[in-house]
């Protein structure tokens, strides 16, 4: 196991392991802390009170952060037709239907989200061991299967994200850049919890935000006190 570099170790030792933080002095933290020399992304891991081992626990999702992610999305639309024009108009990095599956079946992957309209679905279920595996199956329980293709594209380009739980029932979520302001990052923050709290499953008991930590790429952890990671969330 390879030994932590010496910037981590000292990023680490400016966290206070015996408390918890606040969002706001969490974020702020993480923003001083990042110490590589490429903007790093903030990310947030929250671990909820769900077993994804039964199907009606899986917690899953999109969300629009309401300042993006810093990062510039290229988004592929299978799709025919007019849909394909307004996926098109719309900014869609790659559009097309038959001529796309044939090339990601011979391993071109040069994108970051897929969307597909309800009809060619037959279609991309080919490659679906594909794409499921990497998370970019299209899906409608994300908005990512639908006819408003338009509206889809232009989401996914403002900041719309993916999230889902993982075999341990944790999802990890980017939620900006450190050259974001601690305002910014708060704010998405914020939609992500929001969007968390109206995910959860019936089936969940007990107590469902586990715990919260903050991260940048390469920078330490910092936990954060869950309930009010969960105050910050918007109005219902």
């Amino acid at each position: 196991m390879s030994k932590a570099g010496k910037r981590f170790r000292e990023a680490e030792a400016k966290v206070d392991r015996g408390r918890l933080y606040e969002p706001e002095e969490a974020l702020a933290l993480a923003k001083s802390l990042a110490f590589a020399k490429f903007p790093e992304t903030v990310e947030v891991a929250v671990r909820l009170g769900v077993d994804p081992r039964h199907s009606d626990q899986v917690v899953r999702g999109a969300v629009v952060l309401p300042h993006g992610t810093g990062r510039s999305v290229r988004v592929l639309v299978f799709a025919k037709g007019d849909k394909a024009k307004e996926a098109e108009e719309a900014g869609a990095d790659f559009v097309g239907a038959e001529e796309l599956v044939e090339r990601i079946q011979d391993g071109w992957l040069d994108f970051d989200m897929a969307v597909a309209t309800p009809d060619m679905m037959g279609v991309v279920g080919r490659i679906g061991k594909i794409l499921g595996p990497r998370g970019l199956m299209p899906n409608p329980k994300t908005g990512t299967v639908t006819f408003e293709v338009k509206d889809a594209v232009r989401e996914i380009k403002a900041g719309k994200i993916e999230f889902r739980t993982d075999r341990g029932g944790v999802v990890h979520a980017p939620i900006g850049k450190v050259t974001f302001d601690t305002e910014q990052l708060r704010e998405n923050l914020s939609a992500l919890m929001d969007a968390l709290l109206k995910a959860k499953p019936a089936a969940a008991k007990g107590t469902y935000v586990r715990s919260v930590t903050i991260s940048t790429t390469m920078g330490p952890g910092i936990p954060v006190n869950p309930v009010s990671a969960q105050r910050v969330a918007l109005p219902v």
